[in-house]
């Protein structure tokens, strides 16, 4: 798992390596005082050498100082470093995850890879800081404080051969009951992510039918069930500290005891009792330091490894191997022979059975359906937002798959159901369709949409601020916009999916209109409820569970008879 986040270093290692290396220099600087010490105390206070005393002081202040900067260095080189290589582990998931395909998202809820952007590499950047200072400084420390201690009284540092080894060990059962618990523990922050997206995004609807009651209740039950977890993992944790304590405590105990009866006997000065139990302090803490930064790491395991999850993630539509010689999209023809398709990968659950139908470059289809009938699976993969179980799509006389993704995407506009916008002026959204677009042709794509109209009656006209996904325009308004923007990347495939649910039947007139006029050579898909919609389309195609149930022009489906003529006389007395 490591090796997928050692590249994220990268522009950041001089800094964490100055981090440790100055870590480095305080701990030996801390170490060397205690020795200090003990020369005053037993050279210069003893034999009462007041200039010995005040030169060894002077060489432990210039110490203490020198401990301090070197503190100090480390901490901002450490920090630089941690915040660097968080912002590359980020940029690094987030741009594989452009890479993912529909079916890769699907099995990566939006809650959860949010947790993974956030909590989760938050958790991995405290990690990574404590592995360039802690799992720096505690070893050293210990090591160079026990060197010391075993120069002054190697008899006495046997109290260390009980201690450490108890104390190595407590860690290991606390290390290893803790991990499992912060695992489910980071699911549960998931679970209330999930709540969190979904009541914000339907906030208006939960005021509409109030309701906030109901869900402030299921909020607090992830909220509560995220507390449990959080105790559970945690109460295993606070072991540690009055373990670690207890242990420190001891080992002092023992060496007051036994470095007592040796000062008596005159076998030690007590100078050098002074310095040892400063050692065994320094020993014990470089200890608690270590299983502390231990426990950290144990935590941030489970977020290291959720992180590894998204990036082993393998995108299940890529360019093909070829990809640099693939052709060019000549046309927006299309062809599906004999597609099938299904989201589980089950032959026996499949969405789509056996499709084939041809469309000419330049042709207007209709797609007309029952809900479920799998109209928008359908034309998903014309882009390769899936990709087929069987069969082929060829777009320009070429399997999809034969192009490069950019190409065909380039290739092929998509106004989707869930009418999206961003936060930014009008102009800014439109732009999406061509970031290079000029105002003349943002305004010709905006009056083809039939939204010109309507955006020029605003204060600000084509600069007027939305609110996030475009909170402060109509559901038809926002259908225009999406519209406007899938005509800007003027493409040789155009789909709108459903894309005139919102506007009053005059509008959709007169947009089926604009599209005839205007989008001359586009392959134009519309799918739609209304039959109205479809009815002057060159080629009608009827789906019904996820099987083409008829397909022709709009007379021959109503000579035929059958769902089409069935929904066209329903229709046509609704409006009577």
């Amino acid at each position: 798992m490591l090796k997928k986040l050692l590249p994220c270093t990268k522009g950041y290692r001089l800094t964490s390596a100055l981090a440790s290396l100055f870590v480095v220099g305080e701990t030996i600087m801390e170490v060397f005082i205690p020795f200090l010490m003990m020369k005053i105390v037993d050279i210069g206070i003893a034999g009462r050498d007041m200039d010995y005393v005040l030169r060894i002081g002077g060489l432990m202040v210039t110490v203490c100082l020198a401990s301090l900067v070197c503190g100090t260095l480390s901490g901002r080189f450490a920090a630089v470093a941690a915040t660097g290589f968080a912002k590359n582990v980020r940029g690094r998931v987030f741009h594989h995850m452009q890479g993912f395909s529909f079916a890769n998202i699907d099995r990566f809820a939006p809650a959860s890879l949010i947790t993974r952007l956030t909590i989760d590499v938050n958790n991995t950047q405290l990690a990574y800081m404590m592995v360039i200072r802690m799992m720096v400084r505690s070893p050293v420390m210990m090591i160079a404080a026990t060197i010391m201690a075993v120069n002054i009284n190697a008899r006495l540092s046997l109290v260390f051969v009980v201690a450490i080894p108890l104390m190595a060990l407590a860690l290991f059962l606390i290390m290893r009951a803790a991990y499992p618990r912060f695992g489910r523990m980071l699911e549960k922050y998931d679970a209330m992510n999930a709540e969190v997206r979904e009541k914000l995004t339907a906030i208006r609807v939960i005021k509409a039918f109030v309701r906030e009651d109901y869900e402030y209740g299921n909020f607090v039950n992830a909220a509560s069930a995220l507390r449990n977890f959080q105790i559970k993992a945690e109460k295993i944790v606070i072991l540690n500290m009055p373990l670690m304590m207890t242990a420190m405590f001891a080992c002092i105990i023992a060496v007051l005891w036994f470095g007592g009866q040796q000062i008596i006997f005159g076998a030690m000065q007590a100078g050098e009792l002074f310095s040892f139990i400063t050692y065994v302090s320094q020993i014990l803490i470089s200890l608690m330091m270590f299983s502390m930064a231990f426990i950290t790491l144990v935590i941030s395991w489970a977020s290291i490894k959720r992180i590894t999850e998204v990036l082993d993630e393998k995108p299940d539509i890529a360019d093909s191997d070829g990809s640099a010689a693939a052709p060019q999209i000549k046309d927006g023809g299309l062809r599906f022979e004999h597609v099938s398709f299904s989201y589980t990968k089950d032959k026996d659950r499949l969405n789509l059975h056996d499709i084939d139908f041809e469309i000419k470059p330049g042709q207007t289809v209709g797609i007309i359906g029952g809900t479920g009938s799998a109209k928008t699976t359908l034309v998903q993969l014309i882009p390769r937002l899936y990709d087929v179980d069987e069969g082929r799509v060829l777009v320009g006389g070429h399997d999809v798959r034969d192009y490069r993704l950019s190409d065909l995407r380039d290739a092929v506009a998509m106004v989707l159901q869930e009418n999206l916008l961003f936060s930014g002026t009008i102009a800014e959204n439109l732009r999406w369709g061509d970031a290079r677009a000029t105002d003349e042709q943002m305004i010709a794509a905006a009056k083809v949409a039939q939204a010109h109209d309507f955006i020029v009656a605003m204060p600000e006209g084509y600069d007027t601020l939305l609110g996030q996904a475009g909170v402060n325009l109509s559901g038809g308004q926002k259908q225009r916009l999406t519209i406007a923007r899938a005509l800007l990347k003027t493409p040789k495939i155009i789909i709108l999916d459903d894309s005139t649910s919102a506007v009053d039947t005059a509008t959709d007139a007169r947009l089926r209109a604009a599209f005839r006029s205007e989008l001359q050579g586009v392959t134009t898909i519309i799918i739609a409820q209304r039959i109205a919609s479809v009815m002057d389309a060159d080629h009608i195609i009827v789906l019904d569970e996820g099987r083409i149930a008829a397909q022709g022009s709009h007379q021959q489906l109503l000579d035929e008879g059958g769902i089409y003529a069935e929904v066209f006389h329903s229709q046509s007395k609704g409006v009577s």
